[in-house]
């Protein structure tokens, strides 16, 4: 079991003020060694925090004297002080197995831990949920939880999970919902696997069984080139358009029987199948809009000024791994180790830093293909006729992949060594995490400077007026 180890300070906080500084390892809180964030989190809400601190293998202890509920004012180096909670399924459709040889160790990790799921928004399967599991989020409130439903149907869901668990691990959803947790669940469609007359038994199911989920979202599998042979594959348009139908279809259903429309199909179901995407009323808030469910007409909205608030999105699947704060996604980000901007030639580089370069050449936005498909057409409509769209091909991952939350910088090399060199190129940072991509080079390594904007309209509209 590793320790809290101290990454940032906020300098004016209780922390620094006690005197803990960067490095330091938390060996307890008032007595408690903490297992993970969120008891981390309830030992530091109390006024007075006794931390035993190990300093380069010097031990002593602080005592620090704030306000009921304050925070440390600090940043620790991970979400989870003991193991993670692995996943011992073997979906033939995990994205894990279909990444190349050669990245970094913690992106091959594949995790069914319902805390995670809690912190980042990662879909669990809970065939390894347990009683004190369930305990702990009742207990603690832990909600809302995402969970990875694929079919309702026992034998088909413990067949795609390739775990007999898979039959029997649904109860948890069931207890979890009576219970009155938050949950959103997923299904993955594999083309004749769990798509067609299974899509709608699962829809059905949810429907007989599951009514109280808060949203569940269609997406379509992805196939990388490295995926490993077997049966799956990407979509074609035709099944793409199939998808769509009977997902409107059960929306009125569900519409009829709850009020709500409760099932959503993934924005590149209507890039697939060439249809335009729905209004904003449609997706009932953006709910789901981390799980790629209304992000085009989200960011469309923001762009436009019809929506003031950006919503912004987790910076990828492997947000949790090493890119995200260790309270969670959702936490209110205060600038406590965040990257400085850089400054001389390499400003513009530093990593999740929305600045403006000024520069004199024409202005490009570098996206994935499906993000060019919807950032063309707006630029266009509105008036930025100025601005080119560089769409990056995803040949790192190759197959169907080709959302912009898995650019790498290979590709983005590539794209870039064909530009002018004084031209002025966006990118938005839902591809960066800690400053890297995800074959592990940075934005100083690529052959132009480039500016990082925040992946929200709001953000892409301001640096664009910034010219």
């Amino acid at each position: 079991m590793a320790r809290p180890r101290v990454v940032a300070l906020e300098p004016s906080g209780p922390a620094a003020l006690a005197g803990l500084a960067v490095g330091d390892e938390l060996i307890s809180l008032n007595g408690v060694a903490p297992r993970d964030v969120l008891e981390y989190r309830t030992l530091v809400d109390e006024p007075l925090v006794e931390v035993e601190v190990d300093r380069g293998g010097l031990h002593f202890s602080v005592e620090i004297d704030k306000v009921a509920g304050a925070p440390l004012g600090l940043e620790v180096h991970s979400a989870l002080f003991d193991q993670v909670r692995t996943c011992d399924n073997h979906c033939e459709f995990c994205f894990i197995y279909q990444l190349p040889a050669g990245m970094r160790s913690s992106l091959y990790l594949k995790d069914d831990d319902y805390r995670l799921s809690f912190l980042y928004g990662n879909f669990t399967t809970l065939t390894r949920f347990t009683e004190a599991d369930f305990e702990r989020v009742i207990s603690e409130g832990l909600s809302p939880l995402f969970v990875s439903i694929h079919a309702t149907d026992g034998d088909l869901r413990a067949e795609m999970l390739r775990n007999r668990r898979g039959a029997t691990s649904l109860r948890w959803l069931r207890l979890l919902l009576a219970a009155g947790v938050a949950v959103y669940g997923q299904v993955v469609v594999c083309p004749e696997v769990n798509d067609g007359l299974w899509l709608e038994d699962t829809f059905c199911g949810v429907l007989e069984s599951y009514s109280e989920l808060r949203g569940l979202c269609v997406v379509p599998l992805g196939v990388s080139r490295h995926a490993p042979a077997g049966r799956l594959r990407p979509h074609t348009a035709a099944e793409a358009e199939a998808v769509l139908d009977a997902t409107d279809a059960w929306q009125r259903t569900f519409r009829s029987a709850l009020g709500r429309r409760m099932v959503f199909a993934a924005d590149e179901y209507y890039l697939l199948a060439g249809r335009e995407m729905p209004p904003a009323e449609h997706y009932e808030g953006f709910d789901m809009h981390e799980d790629g469910v209304g992000i085009a007409r989200n960011f469309l909205e923001e762009f436009t000024g019809r929506s003031t608030e950006p919503t912004g999105v987790q910076p990828g699947f492997f947000a949790w791994v090493e890119g995200a704060p260790a309270a969670g996604y959702r936490a209110p980000r205060t600038g406590c180790g965040a990257p400085a901007a850089a400054t001389g030639p390499d400003r513009g580089r530093a990593a999740g830093t929305a600045v403006s370069l000024r520069r004199r050449g024409a202005t490009a936005v570098l996206t994935g293909e499906m993000g060019a498909a919807v950032l063309g057409p707006m630029l266009e409509a509105a008036g930025y006729d100025d601005v080119r769209v560089l769409t990056v091909e995803n040949r790192f991952f190759g197959g169907n992949i080709g959302v912009s939350g898995l650019m790498v910088g290979a590709d983005l090399a590539r794209v870039l060594a064909a530009e002018p060199p004084d031209g002025r190129y966006l990118l938005p940072d839902v591809c960066l995490s800690n400053g890297r991509f995800l074959d592990g080079l940075t934005t100083a390594d690529l052959p132009r400077a480039v500016e990082v904007v925040e992946t929200d309209g709001i953000a892409l509209r301001r640096a664009l007026d910034a010219r």
